[in-house]
């Protein structure tokens, strides 16, 4: 019989065992039509490929990620995934949602790419209300009813608003969920549950809501698993502790690794491949961590066509000549190479297209010396002060007490930093303002309009003059990342398309936007993921405190936190 591929001494992952085995795997119509030591003789192939006894692992797939997080858009994306091994994805496409709405979404999926890009509704536009928060779009109940049978949607996105879940019934985040379920019974519903547990983690799962993507404890992966919900590790949920109560409880089968959110410098050195390696060195056996980035993955999101290597499924696979390291030597997708290690990453012909309108969408007015100056009577003011955590996106809520000077609270020289968010879209003009301490120590500022999730411009500094450059310098890119010290902006990554991704290679990307990294460090930002500490001061759904184009709020309750707490 004729097939078109015949891949010989191959070390092939046997899904369903979790081992490999030496054998030979012959593919047709870009699908897997059979494998074993004895099929030579039988079949007359077109091409010939011999494995040499490398490992032969499916397709990767991430089935909870935000492309916006690459920074570049889909079809650039696509290119730089597959090099990692990364056949399918399932992405959730809020933060493009949350600038322009569903025309955003729909700008996404009309991109044709090599990579299989399934998508999840996102459910939390804004992530909580529109009165916590000023986004440039809106996800309501009929937004989700014109994308709920689009064929390239399978999922819905991350629910987040936690008091709208738990304690309103009326809430918009409930009528969606409803909707959902209504339409489409067996769709997978993903959840945002940071920190939640007991009779709370029951009111969640309650609503539909049956996986969790956060920054997870043994103790939490327990609970949520045995409790039912299933459980996807993003990189800050992969440590020593956790891999150990995953192989203790033999909970394989209810876990999947994700990434969430990789930044555009780390995309130049790995994907969903990077995860699966840590997972390995944090003491998952290797074939378990290949199992829980294809073949649990692929029975989460409902597919029955990928994920293992089997007859009738596509024919998406990587060859690995080490597994610890988890580099793919060469990418089949669909059965035909798209990557080879060491060749370049290859981009589409003519730039993704995206209507005028999304390069000129930060509509804020440049700001003077008083819009950073924070009047005040009395000698001196209790403030309510964002602490940022060393480890995650995590904060929590301290006091301080200020000296007020001629009228204004001395922030300057008070070892904090002031954070203000400004609304972009030209709807209300809002402000709000916040100190935080453990962010620079040293004289300048940052700024980004990448502020998840409503995506405000938002600087931070200890110098209102360089606070000035950050601002001003942000509204004239049209939105990006960038540093600012002695008055001049030292590093810089412009985002021209939305204020959140670009249009021009992820090498340049990735380069411009690892300059900007290490600026913070040198202003003395201190975190595992600077950038990602920065960009989530303004998520008001990631505990404790956050700050919003509104005001500061507490997490969990959404009850507003004064900047100045006490006037003496």
């Amino acid at each position: 019989m004729k097939v078109d591929t015949l891949i010989t001494n191959a070390q092939v992952f046997n899904s369903f065992l979790k081992v490999f085995e030496l054998k030979n795997v012959a593919i047709l119509n870009g699908k897997f039509f059979s494998m074993g030591i004895d099929i030579l003789t039988d079949l007359k192939p077109t091409h010939v490929i011999d494995a040499k006894g490398s490992y032969m692992i499916p397709g990767l797939i991430d089935i909870h990620m935000h492309i916006e997080s690459s920074m570049v858009p889909p079809a650039i994306f696509s290119k730089a995934g597959l090099s990692h091994g990364v056949t399918t994805v399932v992405a959730d496409a809020h933060e493009i949602v949350n600038v322009f709405g569903v025309e955003g979404m729909n700008a996404f999926m009309d991109q044709e790419t090599e990579m299989d890009i399934f998508y999840a509704i996102p459910s939390s536009v804004p992530s909580t209300t529109p009165e916590l928060e000023t986004t440039g779009g809106f996800m309501g109940v009929e937004e989700v009813q014109q994308l709920l049978n689009h064929p390239k949607v399978i999922a819905l996105g991350e629910a987040m608003n936690f008091d709208g879940i738990v304690n309103d019934p009326d809430s918009l985040i409930r009528q969606i969920l409803h909707t959902v379920q209504k339409k489409k019974p067996f769709m997978p519903i993903e959840g945002h549950v940071p920190l939640v547990s007991g009779s709370e983690l029951a009111k969640f799962m309650y609503q539909g809501i049956t996986a969790d993507h956060t920054q997870q404890s043994p103790e939490s992966i327990y609970e949520k698993i045995s409790s039912g919900m299933f459980i996807e590790l993003q990189h800050k949920s992969i440590t020593k502790e956790n891999m150990a109560a995953i192989v203790q409880n033999h909970f394989y089968e209810y876990c999947a690794i994700v990434t969430d959110d990789i930044m555009a410098d780390e995309l130049l050195n790995g994907h969903l491949n990077k995860n699966v390696q840590l997972a390995i060195e944090a003491g998952l056996p290797i074939e378990q961590a290949i199992y829980m980035a294809t073949y649990t993955p692929a029975r989460r999101m409902g597919f029955q066509d990928r994920g293992a290597i089997v007859s009738g499924f596509k024919a998406d696979f990587i060859l690995v000549e080490a597994l610890e390291k988890m580099e793919a030597s060469a990418v089949y997708k669909a059965g035909k190479l798209v990557h080879e290690k060491g060749s370049e990453i290859g981009y589409p012909e003519k730039k993704p297209y995206f209507p005028d309108s999304f390069y000129s969408s930060v509509q804020c007015e440049k700001t003077g010396r008083s819009d950073f100056q924070i009047r005040a009577e009395g000698s001196s003011a209790v403030c309510n002060v964002i602490r940022i955590a060393e480890v995650g996106t995590f904060t929590e809520c301290i006091q301080m007490e200020l000296p007020i000077k001629k009228g204004y609270l001395d922030w300057e020289s008070s070892g904090l930093a002031l954070i203000v968010v400004m609304e972009r879209y030209g709807k209300n003009g809002n402000r709000a303002y916040g100190l935080v301490e453990n962010a620079l120590t040293e004289k300048g500022a940052i700024g980004t309009t990448w502020a998840h999730d409503h995506h405000n411009l938002m600087v931070m500094g200890t110098s209102i003059a360089d606070l000035i450059v950050a601002q001003n310098k942000l509204v004239a890119i049209q939105g990006g990342y960038l540093t600012v010290q002695n008055e001049q902006v030292v590093s810089c990554c412009p985002l021209l398309i939305g204020g959140i991704i670009s249009d021009a290679p992820v090498q340049v990307i990735g380069q411009q936007l690892n300059e900007v990294r290490q600026s913070m460090v040198a202003l003395g930002y201190c975190n595992s993921n600077v950038i990602m500490s920065f960009s989530t001061l303004s998520l008001p759904v990631s505990p404790a405190i956050k700050i919003t184009d509104k005001g500061m709020f507490d997490v969990r309750s959404h009850c507003p936190i004064p900047l100045l707490e006490e006037i003496r």
